[in-house]
Formats: structure tokens, C-alpha cells, sequence
């Protein structure tokens, strides 16, 4: 505690020596907390290690400015906690002002690579950007990387005291999400309470899928929602762009199957960066080897054909190489566009796969699995090898490939490789595998439950807008298919969820009416992978709180 907090807690109460402290805890305990305990503005036990001391390792002691202390007049009552969306998952209250922003008041760093998240704040709140400095003034927010080993990266703590902001974390992913919780606190003129959060995410993959192959979205469009996300601490932006109806990004290798409506390699670049400045990664997804109709396109002598000569839909023939070298080619070349480690490589709906007698009704399939892996291969290990050599294609690029759950097949003598993590979204696929089975041989998943996370624009096959109520009151990140959760052991292999956007009648809305729509199963989807616990709102209060904070 400050001595200016002392003095004051003397002349309010008339005693003669000490002073009182009043420190409540609340919340659940997260494990291991970016930072300590220690009070970030006050003690001289505290003011070496301190956030609002901000001093790296072998630099100077600051000087210290005086602080705005409590009017010795004046008793506060004991702060709550801060109203944000995700909410915060433990808060010390504290007796004091509190904090607002006002012209003038700076924002402060002690690393040089927090630039993007000090003038982000400071340039919504109004403050003065300030950079890397030492001293300490009235009303400062300090911004702290502390590199706490141990601690989840996306983890922080705000102090609010003494006048000031400290916010500090292991990484500067968690020190972002921190001004996220000031920004929030602070809206509308609003005070952010006096006291220390402590808050990390319970999932390390907070995502939201637009499938933009299907339906053009505006650059503009797709750069909005990189705000809104960031401000929500999602994490991740996965763009769904090639499909049977359009390939929807520049391409220099194969120019010959962009659509004419598409993003250009710089509108991605800007959309890329933008994400980066608000900790989000931008997940590409070139589905195959089904959902490929736009290549097809350019090159029919691609398209998978039965023994009758029917064509298969949106399906390229994977027993041609010639097939398996312009996928490559396309991931090859947007690894360069896309620098983020998670990469999508699609694998549901293979159309060969998708009929009662696989091998009859495509010999040539047949053909080439028993002469890639022996006699009694199936078309489905031809097909899971085609997924493995995808794999090795981003992984030799340093990408984590994902795939989605109806890509994998059960009793097949080829395996899909151990690191594709499942997308599991579906359970209605033929031969459908209940997502224990995957946990229970080990895999990652991430969480794309159609039945509360799909928007599907015009609502076909018994798809249904989901609500925001929905999801904050039934889903969880372990009720990875219908309505039933997995059990709780397996809750550490997955690794969160997607809500996702798919645009199969693509004039159903426009743009802003998705916008609109998901604006409420966004912020559910968010507060329930941050927390999955029972939240502490009502939905109905839930909802004021975003109203309020739009």
C-alpha cells in the first residue's frame, strides 16, 4: 500500500498510527498468474519489481513523481469488478477512485515491443503516447512485460491504485488482452475500480471461421471484424476461400482459377497485419480434395469421374498427380502470404467417399491405393494418404495442419499423422465418429459443433442461425457434437472452438446483416471459451452489458 494511501486511510479513520487494509478476493484461482502480488505503486518492500516501476532488468530507479492520492476527506467503498465481455476471472477489490482516462495522461511501456499496444490504447482512450520510460507520473498506464516463466502467455494482471494503471503479463498477447479490460472498463466515461484483475483464457484457441469463397465480403468488411475480434480477445481469423463456386485470393502460380471478385495479395496483407497488431492469427483454409469446383473449373482434366463417366462435384481425382501438384503448388505459395502456424487443409466431404461402394464406383481409386500401400487398401487410405502428404506440405513450412473431422476414417491401415489436429464439426458424415474417439487416441481437437457454432446463410439441411443465448447458456468447449458434453478428462485435448460463418446461399444477407447477426454469438461464443464455466450474468444482463459497451 502507497504511503499516500496510508495517510489517507489516518486522516479518515482519526488514527493515530497504521492504517487499514481492506482486501477481498474473489474469483477462482487460475494457476499461474502473469506477475505477483506485489503493490505496484507503493511500498518500498514493492517498488523494484513493480508494473508501475517499470524497470527492465540492470536499468536506473525511476524518479518518482507525486501521485494523485484519495481526498484524506473522502471515503470510498469497496470497488466491484469490472463489467467486460469476456468477464474477468478474479478481482481484488480495493477502496479507492479508481481510474479514467483524461488528455494529457500517458501511456507508458518497458519494452519497446509493446509500440503497437501503447499507441493502440492511447489513441482510443486519448491519452499521449509516450513510449519506453522510467518515471512515474499522475495518472500513467504503464504497460509490462515481465516474462514470467511458467505462466500462460495470454495471461495478465491490471493493477488500478494510487491514481494509475499498471497492466502486466508473461507476453505481450496477455498485456493486449489487459488493455482490452481497460478499454472496456472505461467505456462510455465510466471509472475502471480500484484493485487488482487476474485473468487468463481457459482455452489457448478462440476463433472465428468466414467462409468468404462463397460469398464476397469487402476487405473493409473483413477488417472490421479483426477490431471487433481483438476487442473480444479471440485469437484467431480463419478464411475459408477456396471452393466449388470461387477462389476468392490473387494467386501468381495459378492466376487461372482467381475469381474475378477476390482479395488482393496486399488487401490480405493489410488484413494479415492488422490481425497481428490484435494478437489474432489468420488461419488460411484451401480445402481438398473435395470443395475444389473453382480449380476444377480452370482444369477439368482434374475432376474425379465415376466408371459411368459421372463427374464427381467439387471432387479432383486424387489418383492423378497432376491433382496433388497444384494443391501443393497453392499451399506452397500462400505460405509466404499467411505467417501464422496454424494452416487448414480441409479433407471433408470427398465426394468418392461419399457414395455405398467406393472402390466399385471408382476403380482408378482403388487402383492406386493398393499400388501406394498393398493389396487390401482401400480408397479411404488413398485418401488419408492424400491428407498425409498434405500435411507434410505446410509442415515443411512450420505449419500445425488442422483437418476436419470427417477426414479421418475409422479401420484404415494408413493412419493420419499423429500432429492434424481434428476440426470436429459434424457428426452426420457416413460412418460417423463420435468425438471420443478421437480424444481417446490422443488427438487435439478444436471445437466447430454445427448444432450451436454454424451460421449458415438462407438456413439449408436443418441449419439455423444460432442465438447468442444458446451458446452462453448450453455450449461449452466440451460439447463438441449436438448437445451432450464429452467427459472432463478429456477437456486438456481440446483446444477451444470457431464460430463460423458459411455462406451457402450467398445473397441471403448482405454483409451487414451477418455482421449483425453474429454480433450476440460472438461475444457468447468468447465468454465461453475465456470461461466456460456458469457464467455470472444472466443473459438477459449479458446482453445489456454488450448493448452498453457497443
Amino acid at each position: 500500500m502507497s504511503q499516500h494511501r496510508k495517510r489517507t486511510e489516518k486522516q479518515a479513520r482519526g488514527l493515530i498510527a497504521g492504517a487499514v487494509v481492506v482486501t477481498v478476493a474473489v474469483g477462482v484461482g487460475l494457476g499461474l498468474w502473469a506477475g505477483g502480488d506485489s503493490d505496484p505503486a507503493g511500498s518500498a518492500s514493492s517498488q523494484a519489481g513493480s508494473p508501475l516501476g517499470g524497470r527492465a532488468e540492470g536499468s536506473p530507479a525511476p524518479s518518482r513523481a507525486p501521485s494523485p492520492a484519495p481526498s484524506p476527506t473522502r471515503s470510498y467503498p469497496l470497488s466491484t469488478t469490472p463489467r467486460t465481455i469476456p468477464a474477468v476471472r478474479a478481482h481484488t477489490p480495493a477502496r479507492g477512485p479508481g481510474w479514467r482516462p483524461a488528455r494529457g495522461l500517458r501511456v507508458v511501456v518497458n519494452d519497446a515491443g509493446l509500440a503497437d499496444e501503447g499507441r493502440l490504447l492511447a489513441g482510443e482512450l486519448g491519452l499521449t503516447y509516450a513510449g519506453k520510460k522510467d518515471d512515474i507520473r499522475a495518472g500513467d498506464v504503464r504497460l509490462t512485460v515481465n516474462r514470467g516463466k511458467g505462466a500462460n502467455p495470454e495471461s495478465y494482471r491490471m493493477t488500478v491504485r494510487g491514481g494509475q494503471v499498471a497492466i502486466s503479463g508473461p507476453d505481450d498477447a496477455g498485456v493486449f488482452y489487459g488493455t482490452r479490460t481497460l478499454k472496456q472498463a472505461v467505456h462510455g466515461g465510466a471509472t475502471a475500480p480500484e484493485g487488482v484483475v487476474r485473468d487468463e483464457p481457459a482455452k489457448p484457441v478462440r476463433g472465428f471461421l468466414l467462409d468468404i469463397a462463397r460469398k464476397n465480403f469487402t476487405a473493409g468488411w473483413i477488417e472490421d471484424r479483426v477490431r471487433e475480434l481483438g476487442d473480444l480477445k479471440f485469437n484467431r481469423l480463419q478464411l475459408h476461400f477456396s471452393d466449388d463456386q470461387a477462389f476468392r485470393i490473387e494467386s501468381a502460380s495459378h492466376p487461372e482459377i482467381v475469381s474475378a471478385q477476390h482479395l488482393t495479395k496486399a488487401q490480405v496483407k493489410r488484413i494479415v497485419a492488422l490481425a497481428a497488431q490484435r494478437h489474432i492469427t489468420v488461419v488460411p483454409e484451401i480445402d481438398s480434395p473435395g470443395h475444389l469446383g473453382a480449380v476444377i473449373a480452370a482444369h477439368p482434366e482434374l475432376q474425379l469421374r465415376s466408371a459411368a463417366g459421372n463427374a464427381a462435384r467439387g471432387a479432383v481425382d486424387i489418383s492423378n498427380p497432376a491433382s496433388a501438384k497444384i494443391v501443393d503448388d497453392l499451399l506452397n505459395e500462400y505460405a509466404g502470404l499467411f505467417p501464422g502456424a496454424d494452416w487448414h487443409l480441409g479433407g471433408d466431404e470427398y465426394r468418392a467417399l461419399m457414395v455405398s461402394d467406393p472402390e466399385a464406383t471408382y476403380p482408378q481409386l482403388a487402383t492406386a491405393a493398393r499400388k501406394a500401400y498393398g493389396a487390401g487398401a482401400t480408397v479411404e487410405d488413398l485418401t488419408t494418404g492424400w491428407l498425409n502428404d498434405r500435411a507434410a506440405t505446410v509442415r515443411a513450412h512450420r505449419r500445425a495442419p488442422i483437418a476436419w473431422n470427417d477426414g479421418f476414417f475409422r479401420g484404415t491401415s494408413v493412419r493420419a499423422a499423429d500432429d492434424i489436429r481434428v476440426g470436429y464439426w459434424t457428426g452426420k458424415e457416413i460412418g460417423a465418429r463420435p468425438p471420443v474417439e478421437y480424444l481417446s487416441a490422443g488427438r487435439k481437437v478444436v471445437n466447430y459443433n454445427d448444432e450451436f457454432l454454424y451460421y449458415v446463410l438462407g438456413q439449408p439441411n436443418r441449419f439455423f442461425y444460432p442465438t447468442g443465448q444458446r451458446i452462453y447458456e448450453q455450449w461449452t468447449p466440451r460439447v463438441l457434437r449436438g448437445t451432450t458434453a464429452v467427459p472432463s478428462k478429456y477437456d486438456s485435448q481440446i483446444l477451444g472452438g470457431y464460430f463460423a460463418v458459411w455462406c451457402d446461399f450467398p445473397n441471403a444477407q448482405t454483409q451487414d446483416q451477418v455482421a449483425a447477426g453474429i454480433r450476440m454469438p460472438l461475444r457468447a461464443t468468447t465468454q465461453k471459451l475465456w470461461d466456460p464455466g456458469r457464467p455470472a450474468l444472466t443473459w438477459t444482463r449479458f446482453k445489456a452489458l454488450a448493448d452498453r459497451l457497443s
